[in-house]
């Protein structure tokens, strides 16, 4: 998930409208994944990953722990990545939480197999961290540590978000059924493949 350069020429850069658009679709777009994995008994990887192993440990609600997490990174994204980064990233990260929150009180999925949701789901997850990150913006966590190591390092974003995800899965080994830890892997696998091969440094020039 690359950052595309802020020195480009200015007109290409996007309107208001335009980030408030995409904040609004990708925030969406991985409310529904969510959604998708926590009736599948699944989770992610990186913050929403921990945000859903505490969820399911302590019965806390996902979306006010996914925001709580959150919180000590935003100092990291502000002094590396930008105050517009970090503002985008947080209204993102508030609107996700609330979205999470409410959104299992509107879709109810009556039979739901763990291979469909860890594929769709992973999908709808790379999805949105697309529209996001094209968008100078996050949801934060582990995702803004990608985004740090592609920008300064060269690092493809997909590849060090695919490890951290699969630390954080691993650890959910102690929490959730290995099967169900087994399909999320997949899901973590199909969202990292995604921005791997769609979102590369350079290929994307807006601003």
């Amino acid at each position: 998930m690359d950052i595309p350069s802020p020195h480009y020429s200015t007109s290409l850069r996007h309107s208001r409208f335009e980030d408030f658009q995409a904040l609004c679709a990708g925030t969406l777009f991985v409310a529904m994944a969510l959604v998708l994995f926590g009736q599948a008994g699944l989770l992610t990887g990186g913050t929403a990953g921990a945000a859903f192993l505490l969820h399911y440990a302590t019965g806390m609600g996902l979306g006010q722990t996914f925001f709580l997490l959150n919180l000590p990174f935003y100092g990291f994204a502000w002094k590396r990545m930008g105050g517009e980064f970090t503002f985008k990233t947080f209204a993102a990260v508030l609107l996700l939480s609330v979205l999470t929150e409410f959104a299992p009180r509107f879709v109810s999925i009556q039979a739901l197999h763990p291979a469909f949701a860890a594929v769709f789901g992973g999908l709808l997850l790379g999805t949105g961290c697309l529209f996001l990150a094209r968008h100078r913006a996050s949801l934060g966590g582990a995702t803004i540590v990608s985004l740090y190591f592609q920008e300064r390092r060269g690092w493809r974003a997909g590849k060090v978000q695919l490890v951290i995800d699969c630390a954080v899965l691993m650890a959910a080994l102690f929490v959730v059924a290995p099967s169900r830890v087994g399909w999320s892997i997949l899901g973590a696998v199909v969202m990292g493949g995604f921005l791997w091969v769609n979102h590369r440094p350079g290929r994307y020039v807006g601003s």
